[in-house]
């Protein structure tokens, strides 16, 4: 089996680990990643261009191939040297992971088709708010779809979306990348917490992602304010409401309850996580569903959580978006925008240890069954399995 998958998101090494465990799987399995060779990871207000490199580790490769477009996810294609990797690979399967509106997947339905491959052909997106199109980006869509084998969606709001849109075919739900179990694990951090200046008693709770308004940071701040218990707010990250945050906590008289640590490097954001009694993901959804823009946002899955479930550490989630399903019964879940939902949810776990190290371990078990590469390769590789079999 011959599975060559197309991704900006694969520059970046770390990002390679389900598909080398796809790869693992079975030794007829050969998996080539297709990158673009030049990418602007920040965007269009990016100056720094990365340069991709090709590497191999066993039946897995990564191929920068020449691109148009540096960044920009819906307008990248490739150059010529594409098709003499198709020629050469003969994949049995073409993924591309850059969503239903992507220019590099109408390209690669093409090649497909003029190279005589007979490959079966997927997409993978992330996105799970209706929207609406216009031409030409509306008959993009439409070829896509048409030609489209299988479709792998990130939350089951995307995939709902994409069969109202006219997509009929088989449908895979689950996350672009999973948890590393051997870095996301329990190990308890009373080192690190003493060096943060919090003591034994206290109660953490702990948040990590960006500090913007849809991720509920300010109705989690409403909820400990009113938390009379010893408890102290953990956050690792950084973003535009940092310095409101912190002028609300100074005003409700918290703000030396508050630790902040704007980054670390990836390898030890697990011992943060370690660090913490529990992790909440309060995000907000902003689309507007009177008015049918399609502008707005809600969680589109909060990869973080299956981090925190790796590390035996309790979960809380708003009900934004894919989280209740991501957590399922191996977590508590809250109205979002809640505070005073939220705090029950907290005084639940500050107050019942027996449902805190229960829900621990339920979130463990999950975390370790569903969301890890392999687990994820797992499943990727049985849907491909059922696309030869149709």
């Amino acid at each position: 089996m011959r599975v060559l998958v197309v991704s900006h998101t694969y520059i970046i090494d770390l990002n390679c680990q389900k598909l080398q465990a796809l790869a693992d799987l079975r030794e007829d399995i050969e998996v080539t990643i297709v990158v673009p060779r030049r990418w602007k990871p920040g965007g269009v207000n990016q100056t720094k261009i990365v340069e991709s490199r090709a590497w191999q580790l066993g039946r897995l490769q990564v191929v920068p191939v020449s691109n148009f477009s540096q960044n920009n996810q819906g307008l990248l294609c490739f150059g010529l040297d594409l098709v003499r990797l198709l020629q050469e690979f003969k994949p049995d399967f073409i993924q591309v992971e850059q969503g239903s509106k992507a220019l590099a997947y109408s390209q690669l339905i093409t090649l497909n088709y003029l190279l005589g491959l007979q490959a079966k052909l997927l997409f993978f997106t992330w996105w799970n708010l209706p929207y609406t199109l216009k031409f030409p980006v509306s008959a993009i869509e439409a070829y896509n779809l048409t030609h489209t084998s299988g479709l792998v969606v990130g939350n089951q709001d995307g995939a709902d979306i994409l069969k109202e849109r006219g997509y009929g075919g088989p449908v895979a739900v689950m996350p672009q990348l999973g948890v590393d179990e051997q870095l996301f694990k329990p190990q308890p951090q009373p080192k690190l917490r003493a060096s943060l200046g919090i003591a034994e008693h206290e109660f953490v709770v702990g948040f990590v992602g960006r500090f913007v308004p849809e991720k509920g940071l300010l109705t989690l701040l409403e909820a400990l304010q009113g938390l009379d218990r010893p408890w102290r707010w953990l956050l690792l990250g950084r973003g535009p409401l940092r310095e409101e945050l912190l002028a609300r906590a100074e005003a409700a008289g918290v703000r030396d309850r508050l630790v902040l640590v704007e980054s670390v490097p990836h390898a030890e954001v697990a011992d943060y996580i370690n660090a913490m009694d529990t992790l909440i993901l309060p995000s907000e959804t902003t689309y507007e569903f009177e008015t049918l823009t399609s502008k707005g946002w809600k969680e589109q899955f909060g990869h973080v959580l299956i981090e925190a479930m790796a590390c035996r550490v309790p979960v809380i989630g708003s009900d934004s978006g894919e989280i209740p399903r991501v957590i399922a019964d191996a977590g508590l879940v809250f109205p979002e925008g809640q505070a005073a939902e939220l705090r029950q949810c907290l005084l639940a776990l500050i107050d019942q240890p027996p449902t805190r190290q229960e829900l621990a371990d339920q979130g463990l078990r999950r975390a370790l069954t569903h969301y890890t590469n392999r687990a994820l390769a797992k499943r990727l590789l049985s849907f491909y399995e059922e696309l030869l079999a149709t």
